[in-house]
């Protein structure tokens, strides 16, 4: 109420004010002088006026100088006859220009209300204008517990044709569209229609695409909404939008909810320091009970996402809720390269671009890192003047998106380039010589991103299971620049930090999560716990003595003392190669796999 009566005083301030400014620029119209009768007379007589304007008695006289005045006459008679009882000659009478006007009947009242009604019809208006913004503001908290659904737009039509590989997956979600499109077939047997589909899988991997790809295969409406837009800073407004984001849904089924990122609002219940949110478990509460509600034959599915499966509530996975749980894998080789032949459909390309390379080089990369990679190679063309992009494009995207930018300002000095060299090259040297080792695609020594050179080795086809022996040529390979830095400059950098890092945390994994150390035996070692309110692991209990640790710290070493003497005999026994590969990355910068198949297979 407080705020309303400011807005009227602040409306009646504004309002003064114009009426002041008004006062000031517009000047008022000069009123006509009165005169009496027989001056009137004089001046007819004296061919002073030009014009004589006559409503009822009034008389309106404009004279030739431009000024004006007003007089009466007699009502009884007519303007001539009067002038002629004045002793005015007929000559001059009809030389007087005369207008007769009617006299306004509403003159009076359109006075009236400009001066006296229109002023308080403004304040009206504001005050009905405040009024409504009030009225708004009340209507608009009302509206927080209204769903904040978006329905797809029907013209943006998405089909399984325009989602590469997941073909047991889309098989999987192939039923769903049956259900949809012919739930009297299923009804009729006594089938149930699933309630709810669970898409988990790694960020980017295609589940929000998938699940709109169901509803364009069904032909049915689509509302979809972030796990996160149910909960507001309001008790129980989380839980009145499950409410009706679900009514809304049943008035146009057959349809499909779709809840993206479910874990904001799913994560399990009563977990946290200090308990959940309330919230959160009301609106989590909700979409259980209303999931529980569908009548056996309501026509709407829900599909949810997330990344997060570790973190739901049980009573969300149970059958009757969720009922199909959906696995989305990172696309292999086969599956990259289609995705691939997606992505550039709409892009102007080189015709000699082999996709099947790209996706080589691309393992562990999701549909959303080979669409970011595809875009970032037409950036790079467009920056280039060049009308489509070509095969390097696509080569230094990929390079780009996972090392970063080129530090072309970055130059090294002599000395550190040749240390940069040694070390890239005795990464491949070991690389090359070990059978169980991935393959060397590319060499280089320019840096990129927070790395001063790298070297690329991929493997040829896409692994599930990783063997011990493969785990032994990755720290050897990991610990060859640091070797190499060794043996050549009889010095260390601090330029293989990173590598021993990396080959430190493989070694324990071996040790502790895979069971490959002979002396400790098929055994893990600590338990990590997360706390679901953080997200992330915060303790990892140790549920080993201190012996067990010392042993534990003791084949670590082993695993790493074996892989640097494995490193240091190769780069030992094979020094010439080791400089013919770094004198050649110190000319050219960077060595692809070809070159460097030659450079191997060279006496």
């Amino acid at each position: 109420m407080k705020i309303l009566t400011r807005n009227i005083l602040i409306a009646f301030l504004i309002l003064f004010i114009l009426a002041g400014a008004f006062s000031l620029f517009i000047k008022p119209t000069e009123s006509p002088k009165q005169i009496i009768f027989s001056e009137f007379i004089s001046l007819v007589n004296e061919d002073k006026v030009q014009k004589i304007s006559i409503e009822k008695s009034d008389l309106t006289i404009e004279l030739k100088d431009g000024s004006k005045a007003k007089t009466l006459k007699e009502s009884e008679s007519s303007l001539t006859e009067t002038l002629k009882n004045y002793g005015i000659v007929q000559e001059k009478i009809t030389n007087l220009n005369l207008e007769i006007k009617e006299p306004a009947e509403y003159g009076a009242w359109i006075s009236i209300f400009t001066s006296i009604l229109l002023p308080f019809l403004i304040i009206g208006f504001f005050v009905w204008f405040m009024f409504r913004k009030v009225q708004g503001s009340q209507m608009q908290a009302f509206s927080f517990g209204q769903s904040k659904a978006k329905l797809a737009n029907g013209k943006e039509k998405v089909t399984f044709a325009d989602v590469a590989g997941l073909k047991e997956v889309k098989e999987e979600l192939k039923e769903i569209v049956e259900f949809l499109r012919k739930p009297k077939k299923f009804l009729d047997i006594g089938a149930r229609i699933p309630r709810g589909v669970l898409l988990m899988g790694s960020p980017g991997t295609g589940k929000t695409l998938l699940a709109r790809a169901v509803a364009g295969e069904a032909g049915v409406p689509f509302f979809y909404m972030s796990g996160s837009e149910f909960v507001e800073m309001f008790v129980g407004v989380g839980a009145s939008r499950v409410r009706d984001l679900f009514t809304t849904a049943k008035k146009s089924a057959p349809c499909i909810i779709f809840v993206d990122e479910l874990d904001a609002v799913g994560r399990q219940r009563g977990a946290g320091l200090g308990g959940g949110n309330d919230e959160r478990e009301q609106t989590l509460n909700q979409i259980l009970v209303e999931m529980d509600g569908f009548e056996k034959d309501t026509n709407v599915i829900v599909i949810a996402a997330t990344n997060r499966p570790d973190v739901l509530d049980p009573a969300l996975l149970r059958p009757g809720r969720f009922d199909r749980q959906v696995v989305l894998d990172l696309p292999d080789i086969s599956e990259r390269e289609e995705i691939l032949k997606i992505h550039i459909k709409n892009k102007i390309f080189d015709k000699e671009i082999s996709l099947k390379r790209v996706a080589e080089r691309t393992p562990g990369f999701s549909g959303a890192d080979l669409a970011n990679l595809v875009n970032e190679a037409a950036i790079l063309a467009a920056r280039g003047e060049r009308k489509f992009f070509n095969q390097q494009d696509l080569y230094d995207a990929m390079e780009k998106v996972l090392l970063g930018p080129e530090r072309k300002s970055n130059v090294l000095s002599k000395k550190e380039k040749e240390i940069t060299a040694y070390h890239e090259a005795g990464h491949a040297l070991i690389a090359a010589s070990l059978k169980d080792s991935d393959p060397v695609h590319k060499i280089s020594i320019i840096p990129r991103g927070r790395v001063g050179g790298f070297t690329m080795k991929l493997p040829i086809e896409d692994r599930r299971l990783h063997t011990k022996s493969h785990f032994l040529a990755d720290l050897a390979v990991s610990l060859g620049g640091y070797a190499a830095e060794q043996i050549v400059f009889e010095e260390l950098t601090t330029g293989a930090s990173n590598d021993l890092r990396v080959a430190t945390d493989l070694a324990r994994r071996l040790v502790t999560q895979y069971g490959m150390s002979d002396k400790l035996g098929p055994r893990t070692f600590g338990h990590k716990e997360e706390m679901v309110f953080l997200g992330r692991e915060i303790h990892e209990e140790r549920n080993y003595s201190e012996k067990i640790s010392a042993m534990i710290d003791e084949e670590v070493g082993k695993f790493m003392g074996n892989a640097y003497k494995t490193a240091k005999k190769i780069i030992t026994e094979k020094r010439n190669k080791l400089e013919q590969i770094a004198k050649r990355l110190m000319e050219a910068e960077t060595i692809e796999r070809d070159e460097f198949d030659l450079l191997m297979k060279a006496a």
